[in-house]
């Protein structure tokens, strides 16, 4: 049978022979497939009201989307426009719509290779984050700066997808908009400002209230809202509504400025409007709700935490949440002819919030349906609002100095990349990954000094374990995987650059550390301590042993030719992702971190069964699945035998005649010859610890004894002395 070495030796040189052909591959420039997109959706998608697309034109290229022969704005990929590289080190290529006035209209994720998307995070979740950007005005987040970025809401699991799905949209958004002249700021600030006219007071009946859009209402029936959820994408949602008929009255939902005085004295009567100005401080506005139907605007969350969760007042980029102390309960509308309604209630906007009455706003209804125990779809619902004409006033601004008039409008402002913003929003926990590496380090170094003391060398272990898996996995979910290198290597033969690795700070600090680790205690360190799924096998095992479950212990015969199962998954899944990563990244599910570790068993059946499995399995076998299995593991391997130090120490005996550190050693990294296997070997340090044992290794335990008989043939004079004062006083 060929040695492991020479197996190791023989991939080494395959991979030194492609590697150069690979690297050297033409690199292709990518082109847009824009019109492709185009052609798979509808212009309504991307605009409402749109009826055509016109030519693709420009480069990088926009679309024209028109409503007859009138512009309302263009369609455009953000790849084209701005880096949207992913985690995957391929583009993230979004659909988007931008209207002529500088807002996002539409946006539809047409094509990306994030592995955790491809295969985890359902594509439903990431196409809710996505339209949450539709209705953002690119323009106005210029004009505010970097710092006025909408907050990105991570979704769990896809930190690194999102942030850079939220990044690319907005950047570029601006950059479509400033290309198309869409940014007339300049002019805009020159125009009167219109603000509440306070000397209009006039009254009006409800007919009258909500025919010229003094207040604004939204309708909608059971039926209507199940169409939503279904075209979201959520099934489930949709079969489960609050009532069996669709005609049945979801929520019919009434706004209305209150603040300002006609549109108050209308609805709260002449008494209520001053009770109300009473409480509102100068400038603060206030807004009335109203709304009958199954579905409560309110909710529950006031009640629990102060805040009520399923309204939320947005005007441009700033969004308002409010609270119990915002907030007062009404009983009927004042104004003749209004229906009576089982909520009305007036939400005061918070001292100091930003809001502009006389300019355009709208109350976002989040919609929320749950079914069986944990699961919940969301949709939102938006009434835009708008105060008539007939209560504004026009106030012109003062004129700006005459060199402010001949500036140039503004441009994009430099930001740093996107990889700086994800580790500055990160420090104490780039903070604690640093410190745990620096505690492996000096366990590594002062192993022998750690080793030699049993009971401290199985609390620390244990505890860098619990650390590992609680804090560095399901907390930080900093769990390894082989599609970093498959994505790696992909880089290095496509577009390598350093930004698509550095946006992940943790994975790219543990990177880091493991290629250093492998110089000097091959891929142990890894394995063996910065492992997630690893560390969850070996508590699980540990755990078993307390509890008296027997141990299977595998012939060596079968377990050499089963460690060979990892190397071969490895290079099948190296060869498909020279050619298709994507699919290669889809086989890479054979790793169960994805699903124990990374999306904590919340996903679908047979991925939470396969991880169940293996872990089961590991009650009997201590990681079965880091021997066996593991591709990553042989990918870390495969060059373990470049490491420059051999920091194990053996004594001449080990495997002749003595086969204990084999016989325990929990992976069987230990030949019955007793030369230990660095590809195996994942330095868990339990040989070093029996090689301290002078009550467990046959040569301490016999160099114990020639100790004690030359101690007890040689008596210490301090001991003679004792012994002579103790027979005196005997006497």
């Amino acid at each position: 049978m060929m040695g492991r070495g020479g197996m190791v030796g023989r991939w080494l040189l395959i991979l030194a022979c492609l590697l150069p052909g690979l690297l050297m591959e033409h690199r292709a420039v990518a082109q847009s497939r824009l019109a492709e997109f185009i052609a798979q959706v509808s212009p309504q998608d991307l605009m409402p009201g749109a009826d055509r697309f016109g030519p693709v034109e420009g480069q990088p290229p926009t679309v024209q989307v028109m409503a007859g022969s009138r512009l309302l704005g263009y369609a455009y990929i953000n790849a084209d426009w701005v880096n949207s590289t992913g985690y995957s080190g391929r583009p993230i290529q979004i659909l988007i719509g931008l209207a002529t006035d500088g807002r996002i209209t539409g946006a539809r994720l047409m094509d990306h290779h994030e592995p955790i998307v491809l295969i985890g995070i359902p594509p439903a979740k990431i196409s809710s984050f996505i339209n949450g950007y539709v209705g953002r005005n690119a323009l106005e987040i210029a004009h505010a700066g970097p710092g006025a970025r909408p907050p990105v809401d991570i979704v769990s699991g896809a930190t690194v997808t999102v942030t850079v799905i939220a990044d690319s949209i907005i950047r570029s958004a601006i950059r479509v908009a400033r290309a198309k002249g869409l940014d007339t700021s300049a002019a805009t600030a020159a125009q009167s400002h219109r603000t509440i006219d306070p000397n209009v007071a006039v009254e009006e009946n409800w007919q009258q209230l909500t025919g010229d859009g003094s207040v604004r209402r939204l309708a909608l029936s059971v039926g209507e809202v199940n169409a939503a959820f279904v075209k979201a994408n959520n099934p489930d949602a949709a079969a489960h509504p609050e009532s069996t008929s669709p005609d049945d009255s979801f929520v019919d939902l009434y706004v209305g400025l209150a603040s300002v005085p006609s549109i108050g004295r209308s609805l709260l009567g002449e008494a209520g409007y001053e009770r109300l100005l009473q409480r509102l401080q100068p400038g603060q506005q206030a807004i009335l709700i109203a709304g009958n139907g199954l579905y409560s605007f309110k909710g529950s969350g006031y009640v629990r935490g102060g805040i009520f969760d399923r309204i939320e007042l947005i005007q441009g980029e700033s969004s308002i949440r409010f609270r119990d102390r915002d907030h007062l309960r009404l009983g009927d509308i004042a104004a003749a002819g209004a229906p009576s309604f089982h909520d009305t209630d007036l939400f005061i906007v918070p001292s100091g919030a930003t809001f502009d009455p006389a300019e355009p706003w709208r109350l976002q209804l989040l919609v929320q349906r749950a079914w069986g125990a944990r699961d919940k779809a969301f949709l939102t619902f938006d009434v835009g609002y708008q105060v008539p004409d007939k209560y504004l006033r026009a106030e012109t601004p003062p004129a700006a100095p005459a060199a402010a008039q001949a500036a140039p409008p503004p441009t994009e402002a430099a930001e740093p990349p996107l990889w700086q913003s994800l580790w500055r929003a990160r420090p104490v926990q780039i903070g604690i990954l640093c410190v745990a590496l620096l505690v492996l380090t000096a366990i590594f170094f002062f192993q022998d000094w750690l080793a030699a003391r049993p009971t401290l060398y199985g609390r620390v272990r244990f505890g860098y374990l619990v650390f590992t898996l609680v804090w560095l996995g399901w907390y930080a979910q900093a769990q390894l995987s082989v599609v970093n290198v498959l994505t790696f290597l992909n880089a290095l033969r496509t577009d390598f650059r350093w930004d698509y690795f550095l946006m992940a700070p943790l994975i790219f600090i543990l990177w880091f550390a493991v290629v250093a680790s492998v110089l000097f205690w091959n891929r142990g360190a890894f394995c063996g301590w910065l492992c997630p799924f690893g560390a969850l096998q070996e508590l699980l095992n540990a755990a078993a042993k307390k509890v008296g479950i027997p141990q299977l212990r595998i012939p060596f015969g079968v377990h050499q030719r089963l460690v060979t199962l990892k190397y071969i998954i490895f290079l099948v899944l190296f060869g498909i992702s020279l050619s298709a990563l994507s699919t290669a990244e889809q086989l890479a599910e054979v790793e169960p971190f994805k699903t124990a570790i990374v999306l904590r068993f919340l996903r679908s059946w047979p991925f939470v069964l396969y991880a169940a499995a293996l872990l089961a399995a590991s009650l009997t076998v201590e990681r079965v699945f880091c021997r066996y299995l593991c591709p990553l593991g042989a990918a870390l391997a495969i060059p373990a035998r470049l490491r420059m130090f051999d920091w194990l120490r053996r004594y001449r005996e080990c495997g002749n005649p003595c086969q204990r550190c084999g016989n325990e050693c929990p992976v069987q990294a230990i030949h019955p010859e007793g030369h230990i296997n660095p590809n195996e070997c994942i330095q868990c340090l339990h040989c070093q610890m029996l090689y301290h044992n002078d009550q467990k290794c046959p040569v301490m335990i016999a160099r114990r004894q020639r100790r004690e008989r030359r101690e007890a043939l040689s008596t210490p004079p301090t001991e003679l002395a004792a012994m002579r004062q103790n027979s005196r006083g005997a006497e």
